[in-house]
């Protein structure tokens, strides 16, 4: 069976007093704590991530792209599993296990994709943290899949969070969607926010005028 893009979601809470105070305390940088996935549990897509094959992937994150620095997220979630400089926003600097949930030490990064989610988590506005992998699923029952071993991490991104609506969850629970579906309300206005975030990067980076 071949792989398919897996993106699942789960609620980033953090206070804008939180924010300042790592800013007072880290000379300047934003550094965040939080939980970035869960395991062994059905989300409303009805798909499992059994916890021995989440513990594989985590392990190899930190011992490849967390121990070499390089463990890069984009702000908002592209649908592909290469991560794009020019859109990161954060790096994950260490991830560990409390019971069923990945938590992650996350250092927002003063690109202009990371310079847009400071000034976000200082206004107090609520984000998701979605992974991205690659990998197939298998039916356990009706209405229940679970990721098989083939499964491959990618990365965290951090994404905007529509209430309790399609691939957004309460804060102890998460989501994920791997086929797509009729544009609605919520999505319309992610896209939105995806073409600003595109025009200011874009403008971000163009030489200036002498």
């Amino acid at each position: 069976m071949s792989k398919s893009l897996l993106i699942d979601y789960n609620m980033f809470e953090v206070s804008p007093k939180m924010i300042l105070e790592s800013e007072q305390s880290n000379n300047g940088r934003v550094i965040v704590t939080g939980v970035l996935q869960r395991a062994n549990a059905k989300n409303q897509n009805g798909r499992i991530y059994p916890k021995d094959i989440l513990e594989r992937e985590v392990a190899n994150y930190a011992k490849v792209q967390i121990a070499e620095n390089r463990a890069l997220g984009e702000l908002d979630h592209p649908e592909s599993s290469v991560v794009n400089l020019q859109n990161v926003s954060h790096n994950i600097r260490k991830v560990w296990w409390n019971d069923n949930d990945v938590m992650g030490q996350v250092e927002v990064l003063g690109t202009p994709a990371g310079n847009i989610l400071k000034e976000l988590l200082k206004a107090g506005i609520k984000l998701g943290i979605s992974s991205r992998g690659l990998g197939s699923v298998k039916e356990l029952e009706e209405g229940t899949v679970a990721v098989e071993s083939d499964f491959e991490l990618v990365c965290w991104d951090f994404v905007s969070n529509p209430s309790t609506h399609g691939a957004f969850m309460h804060p102890t629970k998460m989501n994920e969607s791997v086929n797509r579906t009729p544009l609605d309300k919520y999505e319309k206005v992610n896209n939105i926010m995806n073409q600003m975030l595109c025009d200011l990067t874009c403008k971000c980076s163009l030489p200036k005028r002498k």
